[in-house]
């Protein structure tokens, strides 16, 4: 293996990492989406809230929200559902909005996902 010289080594990873992050930049602008699963006598339904959103919640986690469906009796959200993207790849993506009333909602619990998850295009509102 011929050997590399530091100061070219150090060039050339500063320049993929000022490529990486000009190319990743625009994905990192989109909310980041907390994903929560809302159980209920007849089904499951996993939901997608954005930072914005959520900054909505008190506390900010599955209690706040519950607290906040029964408080309001209903609220809109996106659902979410696992899709292959493009090349592939399972992921967590927006499905449609859908209205969640209080009194069908029994339990809500954050819901981890191994997947990556997409964020909510508000276009499609």
């Amino acid at each position: 293996m011929p050997h590399i010289p530091g100061k070219l080594l150090f060039g050339l990873g500063l320049a993929g990492l000022i490529v990486g992050s000009v190319v990743s930049g625009p994905a990192l602008a989109a909310d980041k989406v907390s994903l929560f699963k809302v159980i209920t006598s007849k089904d499951e339904v996993v939901i997608g809230l954005t930072d914005a959103d959520l900054a909505q919640v008190e506390g900010q986690n599955a209690g706040g929200l519950a607290k906040m469906l029964v408080a309001k009796g209903s609220i809109s959200v996106w659902q979410y559902a696992v899709h292959k993207s493009a090349s592939g790849d399972l992921e967590e993506a927006p499905l449609h909005r859908i209205g969640l009333i209080a009194s069908d909602s029994l339990r809500v619990e954050p819901y981890p996902t191994p997947l990556k998850v997409l964020p909510i295009d508000e276009s499609k509102k």
